[in-house]
């Protein structure tokens, strides 16, 4: 659909930046849902690790490779050899519940199944991250909805174009929420099914 707020001048930086917000919203809950724990083992289920590499806290998969040979199992392949022990220790204190061993080249990261309490647990998180998404949404369409008004405020928009703006602004809203809660929906079928 053709935006109405794009082919107004005052607005049309208004429209590019509130997409783009939104996006990176969307974005981040995906990044969210990429690295919850589900039955099967994820390459990225260690992206929120950090490893001390001489002195700096380092993304695990800048130091190592990452794999997932089979599904319970995650394979880290430092690049340094002198990088295993720091990396099973930044795994096993990493609180995502772990229990990595090495024998002096790799790091082995068996992944157990899922608990049916621990499959509620992570759905009930995955529901607060949901709506903390859905309320910075909100809180990208309030202030666009403050840029129209202010706008308008100005006289720099006439008052039709107030109402088609904010209404542009609101079915951007939906859409972009729609689409986090299918995300949602998906991943929680994915984290139940055993």
């Amino acid at each position: 659909m053709a935006s109405a707020m794009a082919s107004i001048v005052a607005l049309k930086d208004v429209h590019a930046q509130l997409k783009s917000r939104m996006e990176k919203t969307v974005e981040d809950f995906r990044a969210n849902l990429l690295s919850t724990r589900t039955g099967r083992a994820s390459i990225h289920m260690l992206d929120q690790v950090k490893v001390d590499y001489y002195g700096t806290d380092t993304p695990l998969s800048q130091v190592a490779q990452i794999s997932t040979p089979e599904a319970q199992l995650i394979l880290v392949k430092p690049w340094e050899k002198t990088m295993v022990a720091p990396i099973e220790k930044a795994i096993r204190t990493s609180g995502l519940g772990f229990n990595p061993m090495h024998d002096g080249e790799v790091v082995r990261v068996p992944v157990p199944p899922m608990t049916e309490e621990r499959r509620r647990e992570a759905v009930k998180h995955l529901a607060g991250v949901l709506e903390d998404h859905k309320t910075a949404i909100r809180n990208i369409r309030r202030d666009g909805n403050d840029q129209v008004k202010k706008a308008m405020k100005d006289k720099l928009i006439s008052a039709d174009d107030e109402k088609r703006s904010n209404e542009e602004i609101q079915q951007l809203t939906d859409a972009e929420i729609k689409r986090i809660e299918e995300m949602f929906k998906a991943k929680e079928k994915e984290i139940m099914t055993v």
